[in-house]
């Protein structure tokens, strides 16, 4: 057992003397109250720590003792509906021990050790397994079937006994191998290194969201990965609940790295009552929280991240398509740069630390879609889809967190203040952000959505990107110096802006649209605007074509029920025809 004494301290960073045969990332209990830390520098027998807890009332000459083993998740049925903090002690129950506030030093198992759970194996004595495989499957909520696997880690070999079909608890040996190793329920996994697998694959498929700027304008692939940045009341957090809600994975890992207790306090309350669109359940029984708000311990921030990205893989592993949202990572830079400046290391931009940039790298390496560890099931594919919020101080994008998260992410999804001023949400910006993944994904769009998909995509961007231009010009000289044709084009972009893009995350309708009528609302608008523009080449005032009642029609598309709307736009693209060719010309 390693065990030294507290040399120094200042802040979340304890100095211990005497720790000879620590080593890096070892878990320590620091103090008489048992404080856990980290051990993140070691220079001869004196090792650096970072306290995940308040560090309150220590003092010089109290023990510091190591666990020898590193940050560590344990991981089995049970996560799904948990709430964590940052290290992955479970709140409910800390709640119920402590209170409101959580008591230094408290220890709390992360899963449940006397619930009992239905296990059926899938293999049996003498089988030949491998890590990765699944030994058994048990129902986790009313939609998930965890699977029980051989830990990464593991030799393969046969298998020398499996647990009949019953009901254990996490820590049931559930197979031997025929070595004597016992596998459990549940497995142990550090959360600072992926988890393995055999090999990454291409994403291809779209990670489609219900949002139609989004899906339409700057899609990702499942195992993609985007940022958010934006201002203050930009819609970050509520961009990221309304992709938790109707993103179209199966398991959301929510991880609340900093953020206000008061928006941390709604999503906690608000996500055990939000119902499941896609059966009924609630949307709980699929999801795991991680909640670390700005006012808990700044070291546990840091490892916050983690813990949610090893929790997702754990059900990549077992063929499940995740989606990871990251609340807000410049939450989680504020945590290193504050713990980097109390190692006094040589800052870099901003006084971040100069390793930020490999840590986003490492952190958004972490997503993708990948072929898990195990020869029994060639169709077992997962993936890990990561949307990470960035904050940058007063909106400005050119600061640290912002610059080297595009260095590593496939999207940019930039929030504008301008248009939350103007209550046009979701407020995310067509012509700043961007997307690496349209090659990937026009091919599923081309073969499930329509072959002119891409097309109709590119030519409202570049109807956005024209009024862009127009708008300088209209800003000198007035709407009125313009020939119909350019007006023409002012209309037509705003009603891509108002009856397209604009979506309203609390209407029952509207707050998700699924690909199909969004191809077709964009569809309609490009045939309204094909024929104006035809009707003003013959002679038609602008004047009469945008009194016609289809305009209202159009408007009102994406807020009809979805079936009726796509029944509605196909027998409206010959209407909007021939309404526009009854106009007389005088």
């Amino acid at each position: 057992m390693i065990v030294g004494t507290i040399a120094k301290i200042t802040g979340p960073v304890a100095v211990a003397d005497g720790m000879t045969g620590a080593r890096m990332y070892d878990i320590v209990r620091v103090g008489n109250e048992g404080l856990m830390g980290e051990v993140i520098r070691l220079e001869n027998d004196t090792a650096t720590i970072q306290v995940y807890e308040d560090t309150s009332g220590l003092k010089v000459g109290e023990v510091v003792e190591s666990t020898e083993g590193a940050l560590m998740v344990e991981l089995g049925p049970g996560l799904l509906t948990s709430i964590y903090d940052g290290v992955q002690r479970p709140l409910p129950v800390i709640a119920a021990q402590s209170g409101d506030y959580i008591e230094r030093g408290t220890v709390a198992s992360a899963l449940n050790r006397e619930k009992l759970w239905e296990f059926t194996p899938v293999v049996s004595a003498g089988s030949e397994v491998s890590p990765g495989d699944v030994l058994g499957t048990v129902p986790e909520g009313k939609t998930i079937l965890h699977k029980v696997m051989v830990p990464p880690l593991l030799k393969a070999g046969k298998i020398a006994s499996v647990a009949p079909a019953g009901q254990y608890n996490v820590d049931h040996v559930v197979a031997t191998m025929e070595d004597g190793t016992e596998i459990r329920m549940s497995q142990h996994w550090p959360v600072r290194q992926g988890r393995p697998y055999i090999r990454k694959m291409d994403p291809t498929t779209p990670f489609t969201t219900g949002m139609r700027i989004l899906d339409t304008f700057f899609p990702i692939a499942l195992g993609g990965n985007a940022i958010i940045p934006g201002g203050f009341g930009t819609g970050k957090t509520v961009t990221q609940q309304s992709l938790a809600k109707w993103a179209d994975v199966d398991i959301i890992v929510y991880v609340g790295c900093g953020e206000r207790g008061n928006e941390m306090t709604e999503v906690l309350t608000e996500f055990p009552h939000l119902e499941d669109p896609r059966n009924d359940a609630p949307l709980m029984d699929r999801t795991v929280l991680v909640a670390n708000t700005s006012n808990m311990p700044v070291a546990a921030r840091e490892a916050s991240i983690y813990v949610g990205a090893t929790l997702a893989e754990f059900y990549r592993d077992m063929g499940y398509n995740v989606a990871l949202m990251s609340d807000s990572t410049s939450r989680w830079g504020e945590a290193l740069r504050e713990v980097s400046g109390r190692l006094e290391e040589m800052p870099g931009e901003e006084g971040y630390p100069a390793y930020l940039a490999t840590r986003l790298a490492a952190f958004y390496e972490r997503s993708g879609r990948v072929k898990p560890l195990g020869s029994d099931d060639d169709e077992r594919i997962g993936s890990v889809t990561m949307v990470g919020a960035v904050s940058p101080a007063g909106g400005d994008m050119s600061e640290p967190m912002t610059q080297n998260s595009l260095r590593v992410t496939g999207a940019f999804w930039a929030l504008d203040t301008g248009l939350a001023h103007r209550r046009h949400f979701p407020a995310i910006s067509w012509t700043k952000s961007y997307t690496l993944f349209l090659g990937q994904v026009k091919g599923w769009y081309e073969k499930n959505v329509a072959p002119d998909w891409l097309e109709h995509r590119d030519r409202a961007m570049a109807i956005l990107q024209k009024e862009t231009e127009l708008q300088e010009i209209v800003q000198l000289v007035g709407p009125d110096a313009l020939p119909e044709s350019e007006k023409l084009i002012l209309e037509i972009a705003r009603m891509l802006r108002e009856d397209f893009l604009q979506q309203f995350a609390f209407d029952e309708v509207d707050a998700y649209c699924p690909p199909d009528k969004q191809y077709w609302i964009l569809k309609t608008i490009l045939t309204f605007n094909d024929h104006a523009t035809g009707a003003l080449n013959r002679g038609v005032a602008l004047r009469e074509i945008l009194d016609l009642p289809v305009r209202e029609q159009i408007a009102m598309l994406k807020t009809t029920p979805h079936e009726a709307a796509l029944e509605t736009m196909r027998e409206m693209a010959g209407k909007i025809g021939e309404d526009i060719a009854g106009i007389e010309v005088y």
